[in-house]
Order: C-alpha cells, then sequence, then structure tokens
C-alpha cells in the first residue's frame, strides 16, 4: 500500500450496507458499534439485541487507523431516512445476507445489480463490493445449509472483491469482518484503490 500522504492526513469513506429486510444488518451494526454481546428482550427472538442503532442515526460514524493512515468511515444503512440509499455515492458497497435464510442469498443478485444501475457510471468503472454473510450462529446441519463454499462462489459470480461472515451475537469473527472492512475502506484512499485484482478474496 502507498504510503505517499501524511500519516495525519484525514479521508473519509462512505460504505453502504445493503441486503434484505430481517437479513442481520442493524443488529450486525448495534454490535459494532456497542462492542457488546445484545441480550433479547422477554418475549423476543433469542438473536434480537436489546437497544438497536435507529435509522435516524445514520451515519453511523467509525475513526478508523490503517497501515499508519487515518480516515473517517460513514457507514450507511439500506433504511437511511435521510435520503433514499440510491442517491448515496458511497465508496466501498457491503451486500448482506443470512446464512441461515437462502431467499436472502437470493436476493443478492438483485442488489448487485442495483449497484451497477444506481453507482456505476461508466464503462469499466466499478465500485469496491464485499460480500457478508450475517447469523453464522444460526448455521445448522440439514438440507438447505448454506455452506462457505457455496456463498465463496457466489461472490466470485457477482464480481465481489471480498467475502466474510460473522455472527454479531456471538461475535464470532465479528472483530476480523470489521478489520477487513476497515481494510477495504482504507484501500480506496490509495491510487491503487479498493478494487481486487483475480478472484474474489476469502476471509
Amino acid at each position: 500500500m502507498a504510503e505517499t500522504e501524511s500519516q495525519d492526513t484525514e479521508t473519509t469513506v462512505k460504505l453502504l450496507l445493503l441486503g434484505d429486510p430481517g437479513c442481520g444488518k442493524s443488529t450486525f451494526l448495534s454490535r459494532l458499534k456497542s462492542g457488546k454481546r445484545p441480550t433479547p428482550q422477554p418475549g423476543t427472538a433469542p438473536d434480537s439485541p436489546t437497544t438497536l442503532l435507529r435509522d435516524t442515526d445514520q451515519p453511523f460514524i467509525y475513526d478508523i487507523r490503517f497501515s499508519k493512515r487515518k480516515f473517517t468511515l460513514e457507514l450507511y444503512d439500506t433504511s437511511n431516512p435521510n435520503q433514499h440509499w440510491s442517491s448515496l455515492q458511497p465508496d466501498v458497497v457491503v451486500l448482506a445476507f443470512d446464512i441461515s435464510n437462502r431467499e436472502t442469498l437470493a436476493g443478492l443478485r438483485g442488489w448487485r445489480n442495483d449497484i451497477i444501475r444506481y453507482f456505476q457510471h461508466g464503462q469499466g468503472e466499478r465500485i469496491p463490493v464485499m460480500l457478508l454473510g450475517l447469523k453464522r450462529d444460526l448455521r445448522k446441519q440439514g438440507e438447505g445449509i448454506i455452506y462457505p463454499q457455496e456463498t465463496y462462489r457466489i461472490a466470485q459470480e457477482l464480481r465481489c472483491d471480498r467475502y466474510a461472515e460473522c455472527s454479531a451475537v456471538t461475535g464470532e469473527l465479528l472483530i476480523e469482518t470489521f478489520e477487513d472492512l476497515a481494510r477495504l475502506a482504507g484501500m480506496t484512499t490509495t491510487e491503487k484503490g479498493g478494487q481486487t485484482a483475480g478472484a474474489c478474496t476469502i476471509l
């Protein structure tokens, strides 16, 4: 990674999180922001956190230092109350799906087409895209199970630059996933950019 800029140079990187309703985006963002394991309220599902970030809290701000480079990460969810997500100009897009729900996996192709429609305006222009599997703790053996090998293949088909999965409830791979998001966002501030040359990177 080039280090031609000053270490004190600060840049804002916009990241947009897209995915079907109920795939776990709000729980993921809330866990990232609070750093605490969500505890369910009485009468709610086991993976329902006590406190979720509200749509009106957007953008969710994170100050990042990556490879001696400082930048601010502005993270927007699909249900942004201030403007429709399609009118944003993100630097990175994260496609999220629920590992325990094949319908959200099938919905990724529609979201990927929307990325091309709204954010890629010139021939050969491409925005960095990361595929993110949520609710890893709900992956159970049985018919219809979504294995990482399958999602990695889909990530390649959709021309995603990276694939990662985690559980916001248990915290499994959560830190690693956020670090990879920050790494991809940080790469967009360099001359090389955030696109991955060749195949998708799996984490």
